[in-house]
């Protein structure tokens, strides 16, 4: 009797372990671009101290913890282009590729792998769904500049959901390409705005950001613009389209782009509200997760870290006042376009309406105390950029700043605590979270790489 009720519970156990490590049926997979370790710690800070939250971020409640190296097949430090191609397909590449070898040898993104086991695909972004990351999913280009080509690509996917904020490749060198009308050939319905969505009569949709928002991306959560898409909109149309298109099985891919704008601009309250934000969208995936919790697997990353971020500099004595950030009512590129109007314009501005406006948009003397020096430095710049049209612009990757918003946020930054070390991409490494079926896998320490391998290897895809 001993024996057989050994041998009984051994069945059992075994039993068990292979329900346990039956494949997920539905995959989430979210990316912060530019989202490192210090982005999410700052965040953070902020969600503790000046929230008041008794409960750490969503993602950093999840039961795995661990991080990533993001070197690319170009050096130590990764572009979106190469990091993307490995977080999708599992292969290093050079800066700038999307979805080849060095070689240009074709490489498949787990994406297309699921969709062709039967799962249906959601690609969403909050930057255009033919940049880098998005692309790396679908796109097969030597560079990530083949907007055009890029967008061919989507159309032959097969993909069932697409969002973002534009598509690059409806031109090209100025001039209108025929990518819509092959999309449309492709039974593909491109709607623009939520509101748009239910006149989507197709299993295959991309959706846009309306016309008059045509930008690179669809916003920052600090501008709160009206109309726009954001992220938990987009997520949520997803869910809901896979759902109807493919409810016994989807993957989805979920990016927080503006992330990494906001970290190239140096704007460290637009950064903390992007990461918010992306934490906030997340949670609609884990809610997901717990009305299916023995079928759902959440991997939460990014592809590389953005501007270096810190919290802390030598004269801050070990402090930081992010409750600042809460005066910050606009986005470093928002104040720097509104700059640009105020130029172009005939009336003259003085010091004091410049005052009046930094006191308004960002707190200045009415919420942060501004020091003489600073001020003095404020006015400077200001007389260089205003008065005599001599000042010289700062350049990054998405955006040109005048020298004046240049100096405005340096001292927002003095007055946070926020520092960062610079306009580009870092080599260190990201934060990797992990919940659901699967989910130890994500335990170690792992390269970029390891975890599209990881994916493919729970779900199935390779033994």
């Amino acid at each position: 009797m001993k024996l057989k009720k050994v041998f009984s519970l051994l069945f059992l156990g075994l039993s068990l372990t292979a329900i346990a490590q039956e494949a997920p049926k539905y995959v989430f997979y979210f990316i912060g671009d530019g989202m490192g370790l210090s982005h999410v710690m700052a965040t953070e800070t902020y969600n503790r101290t000046v929230l008041g939250n008794d409960q750490s971020l969503l993602m950093m409640r999840f039961p795995v913890a661990s991080w990533a190296m993001t070197y690319s097949a170009t050096g130590p430090i990764t572009d979106s282009a190469a990091a993307g191609t490995a977080l999708a397909t599992g292969y290093k590449t050079l800066n700038g590729m999307l979805g080849v070898t060095p070689d240009t040898t074709t490489v498949t993104s787990i994406a297309a792998q699921l969709h062709a086991a039967g799962y249906g695909v959601g690609l969403l972004t909050t930057v255009a769904p033919d940049d880098a990351t998005p692309g790396a999913f679908y796109a097969h280009q030597p560079s990530r500049t083949m907007k055009y080509e890029i967008g061919l690509d989507a159309a032959a996917s097969g993909y069932e959901f697409i969002a973002g904020s534009r598509l690059y490749g409806g031109k090209k060198n100025g001039k209108e390409t025929d990518l819509f009308k092959v999309l449309a050939d492709s039974n593909v319905s491109v709607v623009y705005g939520i509101d748009e969505l239910p006149k989507a009569d197709s299993r295959r949709v991309i959706l846009l950001n309306k016309p008059q928002f045509e930008s690179s991306n669809v916003g920052y959560t600090i501008d709160s613009i009206p109309g726009t898409l954001t992220l938990p909109e987009m997520t949520k149309a997803a869910l809901s389209h896979l759902q109807k298109t493919s409810p016994d099985r989807f993957f989805m891919m979920v990016e927080g782009g503006n992330i990494d704008y906001a970290g190239h601009s140096n704007d460290g309250g637009a950064v903390i509200k992007e990461v918010l934000n992306f934490d906030e969208t997340l949670a609609i995936a884990y809610d997901f997760y717990l009305a299916h919790p023995d079928e759902t697997l959440i991997v939460v990353t990014a592809d590389h870290n953005t501007g270096g971020l810190n919290i802390g500099f030598p004269a801050s004595g070990y402090s930081g006042w992010l409750k600042n950030i809460d005066y910050q009512r606009i986005s470093k590129d928002s104040f720097a376009d509104l700059c640009k109007t105020m130029l172009n314009t005939r009336r003259i501005y003085t010091w004091d309406d410049m005052k009046d406006l930094l006191s308004e948009k960002l707190g200045f003397w009415s919420k942060i105390n501004i020091q003489e020096k600073d001020e003095t430095l404020l006015q400077e710049k200001f007389d260089v950029t205003f008065n005599q049209r001599s000042g010289k612009d700062e350049k990054t990757l998405y955006k040109d700043f005048n020298e004046f918003t240049v100096a405005v946020f340096k001292v927002l930054d003095n007055a946070t605590g926020i520092k960062w070390t610079s306009t580009g991409h870092a080599g260190n490494p990201v934060p990797l979270f992990a919940v659901g079926v699967g989910a130890d896998n994500f335990k170690a320490v792992h390269n970029n790489i390891d975890i599209p391998n990881t994916i493919r290897r729970i779900t199935g895809i390779i033994k």
